[in-house]
């Protein structure tokens, strides 16, 4: 991780962590979590597990908050920054009480955790280092969207970290490579040309990735893709 200056002026500088930094952190934190309760590392992690693992690192954690009406639609998360304190983390009342939106609940808690691990410390640094902490600013809440929870663009750095994040928790990269291996015997991939989803090969990965790793198909595509085990990605091909 390096620092470099934040064009959007939130902060003086702001992280900038290569895709494989996030992934090793974000697996020695899933597994090491594992370890912790069974003595092994297995997948699918179950929703209740993810739940346990963000209330280790909060404050307090409250997953049927009516969002919408604080923040209007389209909101699945918020996670709120406390100077030197651990922050708070809202999901969505919809996503929990809705069983067919798991997935979508599975992807936010993992997302707002990204953002509790990845950049608790940068308001932490903001608040500064005195005996009575700053208060806390307007800006101190990352306010999470739909459409940003599992891929925003690059220039929205805490989303696409948190995105990243969000993908290497639930699926850590030696696992996914494992399994792409796994599949490859099966399926072999194309010779020649783009490792497209809507190929046998990208059919056979995502639909495995979504069983193993008890995903959308959406989120095993993100992940595929960073990892460069397929070069598009096609979210209207819904598998």
């Amino acid at each position: 991780m390096k620092l470099i200056p934040d064009p959007t002026g939130r902060f003086a500088q702001r992280p900038f962590y290569e895709g494989n930094e996030l992934d090793i952190e974000c697996e020695r934190t899933m597994g090491g979590f594992l370890r912790s309760l069974y003595g092994k590392v297995s997948f699918p992690v179950s929703t209740d597990d993810l739940t346990k693992l963000i209330e280790q690192h909060v404050s307090d954690f409250d997953s049927y908050a009516d969002l919408t009406a604080a923040y209007g639609d389209g909101v699945e998360g918020v996670t709120e920054f406390l100077p030197r304190q651990r922050p708070t983390v809202r999901i969505h009342q919809d996503l929990t009480n809705d069983a067919a939106r798991e997935n979508r609940l599975r992807t936010t808690l993992t997302h707002e955790l990204g953002h509790v691990l990845f950049h608790t410390w940068l308001f932490d640094q903001r608040a500064g280092g005195g005996l009575f902490p700053s208060a806390p600013r307007n800006d101190d809440k990352q306010v999470c969207k739909r459409e940003n929870i599992l891929d925003a663009p690059q220039v929205d750095w805490m989303e696409w970290q948190a995105g990243h994040a969000c993908g290497a928790l639930l699926m850590p990269a030696s696992h996914v490579r494992r399994l792409a291996k796994e599949v490859a015997i099966q399926t072999p991939p194309p010779s020649f040309g783009d490792l497209v989803v809507d190929s046998t090969y990208g059919r056979a990965l995502v639909q495995a990735m979504c069983a193993r790793f008890q995903v959308s198909s959406d989120a095993a595509q993100v992940r595929a893709h960073r990892l460069k085990l397929l070069a598009r990605i096609d979210f209207a091909l819904r598998i």
